[in-house]
């Protein structure tokens, strides 16, 4: 019988390296939210138990450790990040592809899969030496492969490439990640209702954190890029804890990306559940990232459309360099030869076609074209219907 109770997990956290002290309790109320949901409503299977209470301890293990570096370390939290570059837009709207060739270019700092699944390294890290995280990350990310190769044709993964910095939200329990692994209806709803602030301070620390750990290492940038669908649900969040932030927004018709997103978030599914519905999925997402449009629209229409810059999956995929040079005019960093070279020598060795083909249909999921046409009319409207 799997214990979840939030004092077990707490104590198997503390248990790891010897440490109690968390900070502040702010953690609390959405990991015991988001416990009563996997033990009562996630239907999960064996694995499912087993892999999803272990990322909750890792988590609470990792406040513990990110609690002591700042003690040990109390310049971390005077790391500036400048002007980071936020990469958004739907998923399945081109948005990985395209942070990870503007991470080519070395003056910028991006997360890697491994930093962003495990911020904090050991306690006894040596910058010089060998990183127990980076073989803990492929070892979790072999083991998903091999419970579901699909995952491939769905989306590329690398834990040593660029990723999706959710991972880094996921560790305040103030995000939406955890729910592409299981159905969590409770935890949903209660998390979609909360001030979620608290969240983006914990991940403004996070890479101040991870720019203090690059910089030990040796690496040296000039800002960062970051992308995740996720901040479309917050974006007024993104500017209050990054006033000059500068957004990247992808664009592409929910009717071809909200089918594709809910395969890959459904291949997920069945690795932890038996029992898991696809039209449930088509209904969550879909549902959400209908609402997170809607705001990141409003937030547009507040702080002004000159700092976004608007790109479209088509022109991404036909002419990727044409759109980068773009972004650094938006951003106003010169698009040297040496990043466009860095940039080409990555799209080599990471074209789409190596992966295997990625089929899927919108029955499946329960969607009609019509259906999603009109949950997302606005947004299709003012960025799609014109292009």
């Amino acid at each position: 019988m799997v214990d979840w109770t939030p004092d077990s997990l707490t104590r198997d956290a503390c248990a790891v390296d010897g440490l109690s002290d968390f900070g502040d309790d702010s953690h609390r109320e959405p990991l015991e939210k988001l416990l009563f949901s996997l033990e009562h409503e996630a239907d999960l299977n064996a694995i499912g138990e087993t892999v999803l209470r272990q990322r909750v301890v890792d988590i609470l293990t990792t406040r513990l450790r990110v609690q002591e570096y700042l003690k040990r370390y109390p310049e971390i939290r005077d790391e500036e990040i400048v002007a980071p570059l936020v990469v958004v837009g739907l998923p399945r709207t081109g948005t990985t592809m395209l942070h990870r060739t503007l991470a080519a270019d070395h003056r910028l700092f991006a997360p890697l899969w491994y930093e962003v699944r495990y911020p904090c390294p050991s306690l006894d890290w040596d910058p010089a030496g060998e990183d127990q995280r980076i073989i803990d990350a492929k070892a979790e990310m072999s083991a998903m492969l091999e419970a579901n190769p699909d995952l491939l044709a769905v989306h590329p993964m690398d834990a040593m490439g660029p990723d999706e910095d959710i991972m880094l939200l996921e560790q305040s329990f103030y995000s939406y990640n955890i729910q592409a692994y299981a159905n969590l209806p409770t935890f949903d709803r209660w998390i979609e209702a909360q001030d979620h602030t608290v969240g983006y301070e914990y991940w403004r620390l996070l890479l101040q954190f991870l720019q203090w750990q690059k910089k030990r290492t040796g690496k040296q940038a000039e800002r960062w890029t970051v992308k995740a669908p996720h901040h479309l649900h917050f974006m007024d969040l993104v500017f209050k804890v990054f006033p000059d932030a500068r957004v990247v927004q992808t664009h592409r018709d929910p009717v071809d990306t909200i089918p594709s997103l809910t395969s890959m978030t459904a291949a997920l599914w069945v690795i932890y559940s038996d029992n898991a519905d696809p039209c449930e999925v088509g209904k969550t997402w879909a549902r959400k990232f209908a609402r997170g449009m809607t705001h990141t629209m409003d937030v547009r229409e507040q702080v002004g459309e000159e700092h976004f810059l608007d790109l479209w999956f088509k022109d991404t995929v036909s002419q990727p360099l044409t759109e980068i040079q773009k972004i650094y005019d938006f951003i106003g960093m010169d698009f040297t030869p040496e990043a466009r070279a860095e940039m080409e020598q990555w799209q080599d060795f990471n074209k789409r076609e190596l992966r295997p083909a990625h089929a899927y249909t919108l029955e499946q999921y329960g969607f009609t074209e019509s259906g999603l046409e009109q949950q997302f009319a606005r947004y299709r409207e003012k960025f799609i219907l014109p292009n």
